[in-house]
């Protein structure tokens, strides 16, 4: 017996080993290929800030949908962070482990949406009525860790947090304060510690984005400029000069994008009420109701017995043959709607970027949004000795109104979104030079507008399939299928999703995850006009195929 215990014991330390071995080779294999595209990446020629891969940069790769192009999304509230006050921004790591908001009081908070979604804490009643749910069943949030925002570093008085990021492994992130400021905090380790501050606007820093390789980010500010930062040193890189308008949203181009099987493109649907389609419906019904009708009266006026033959077996040669059946009178072909009249230029604003610009910008884009409307894209490599080159602003049309209060790009960096005051979405693609605007410049594809009682756009967001969008008003949150929407009420059908969750506020910032399986929506007016609902909503995003 004890001989054979210890055979026993010795097959299973045998197995043991191979399973470690296994573990280690899988190891190895993992570290070798991160090492060789690590290489790769160092090796190509040119290499910039936007484009150079880290290790975790190519972790962070992996992240991806289940469903690559799905038909549509399911998405529904499941957990619900009730604030104290309105909240401004939001930030999250790809892989959703931290969400950070920031709010009017001057904190940032640290949530963990896991433990919220798989947690058994429901919301309490005081918390259900303080988020407006009146049904159903929606878990509380966890929160993880907070501190304070300070204004001026090293002063006591709080600013409202107005734009935040975070660092993709969640070592770092950073807030922009009221007086220019912008913090860098510790998040993952001694979380919510000040390691420095840095001051390069005139008055509320109103964006944040960070570069490809997270060793810069570049923020916009109400001042009207936006700047880029290095984070090796602190300092500023490059100054980037507005016309004067606040910037509402600024935008790295995307580039990483490389799923499998490339969506059709979008196609440019007309403007139309469904009035024409409606009209040829019934034309094609009345032509084919007058055909049937004459049909029935040949056949009732025909003399032809049961066998086919005349009574008196000859042949009538005075009946005259039967008439033809009426022709459908031909429907006339739609007329093309007029060329729309530009916009009149701001003063001191950039050119429109036209087909010679655009073939000379880099891949080193992004791109800011400003009060009066205008969406400007620059190029980051021109340098700044260069006034008028490397910088463009998308045509629009005179009937646009201005406060575009949030734009963002799709996630191939393709199309651009922008919300409008008359509750509209505008949509450029940069790849194309459009028919409704000049021939040479990046084509306004269509204007996807909302029910006229449903308010500003306040806040756009795209998914990870680059056709689907979601839109906030004061009063929803609507998904878009921007790929096949056309303009208007077409054939009389509803065209979005109404998104559960948010009603009657002005929404500051929404986030969707790489892998679209969570949206992050948050209310607050940003420091500008509006109501705010004082409530941060998690939704379950699930993908229709």
């Amino acid at each position: 017996m004890d001989g054979d215990s210890e055979d026993d014991f010795r097959n299973e330390d045998a197995e043991l080993d191979e399973e470690d071995g296994d573990d280690d080779e899988l190891d190895r294999q993992l570290f070798d290929a991160i090492e060789e595209v690590a290489e790769e990446a160092a090796t190509e020629d040119a290499p910039n800030q936007f484009t150079r891969l880290t290790s975790s940069r190519i972790r962070r790769n992996h992240i991806k949908p289940s469903v690559y192009y799905p038909r549509s999304y399911t998405v529904e509230a499941v957990a619900a962070m009730p604030h104290p006050v309105p909240t401004h921004s939001l930030a999250a790591t790809p892989c959703m482990t931290h969400l950070l908001t920031g709010s009017e009081d001057g904190y940032i908070r640290d949530y963990d949406i896991f433990s919220a979604v798989n947690g058994k804490v429901l919301l309490s009643a005081p918390q259900r009525h303080h988020a407006g749910v009146v049904e159903g069943i929606l878990k509380a949030g966890q929160l993880r860790s907070w501190w304070e925002h300070p204004s001026e570093p090293p002063g006591d008085e709080l600013s409202p947090v107005h734009s935040l990021a975070i660092h993709g492994d969640a070592l770092w992130s950073l807030a922009g304060t009221n007086a220019g400021y912008i913090n860098l905090y510790t998040v993952r380790h001694d979380p919510g510690r000040l390691v420095h501050s840095m001051k390069g606007h005139n008055g509320p820093v109103s964006a944040l984005s960070i570069s490809h390789d997270e060793k810069g980010f570049f923020s916009a500010g109400q001042d009207g400029d936006a700047v880029q930062w290095d984070l090796n040193t602190g300092s500023i890189v490059r100054r980037y000069a507005g016309h004067g308008p606040q910037l509402t949203s600024l935008a790295v181009r995307p580039l990483d994008f490389d799923y499998p099987v490339p969506p059709p493109p979008i196609t440019n649907i007309p403007a139309t009420s469904g009035a024409r389609e409606r009209r040829e419906r019934a034309a094609e019904a009345a032509a084919a109701q007058a055909a049937a009708n004459a049909d029935a009266e040949t056949k009732s006026e025909s003399g032809d017995s049961l066998f086919g033959d005349e009574p008196d077996g000859d042949v009538d040669m005075d009946k005259k043959p039967p008439p033809p059946p009426p022709q459908p009178k031909p429907v006339a072909a739609p007329v093309r709607p007029p060329k729309a009249e530009p916009a009149p230029a701001p003063k001191n604003a950039p050119p429109l970027l036209d087909s010679a610009r655009l073939s000379n910008f880099s891949p080193d884009i992004f791109m800011t949004s400003s009060i009066d409307g205008q969406v400007v894209l620059w190029d980051a490599r021109v340098p700044e000795s260069a006034p008028g080159y490397g910088v463009g602003r998308l045509w629009m049309s005179a009937g646009t109104p201005p406060w575009c209060l949030s734009a963002c790009w799709s996630m191939n960096g393709a199309q651009v979104y922008a919300g409008r005051r008359n509750g509209a979405i505008d949509v450029w693609d940069v790849r194309q030079f459009g028919q409704t605007g000049p021939t040479q410049t990046p084509r306004l594809l269509k204007t996807l507008r909302n029910p006229a009682s449903s308010g500003i756009v306040s806040c756009v967001v795209s998914f990870p399939d680059g056709r689907h969008i979601a839109c906030a008003s004061n009063d929803n949150i609507r998904l878009w299928n921007a790929a096949e929407a056309g303009e208007g009420d077409v054939r009389g059908r509803v065209q979005f999703k109404i998104i559960p969750g948010h009603h009657g506020g002005i929404v500051s910032q929404m986030v969707v995850d790489p892998a679209a399986r969570f949206l992050v929506s948050a209310s607050g007016n940003r420091g500008w006009h509006g109501d705010a609902t004082r409530t941060v909503f998690v939704h379950d995003i699930k993908p229709v195929v």
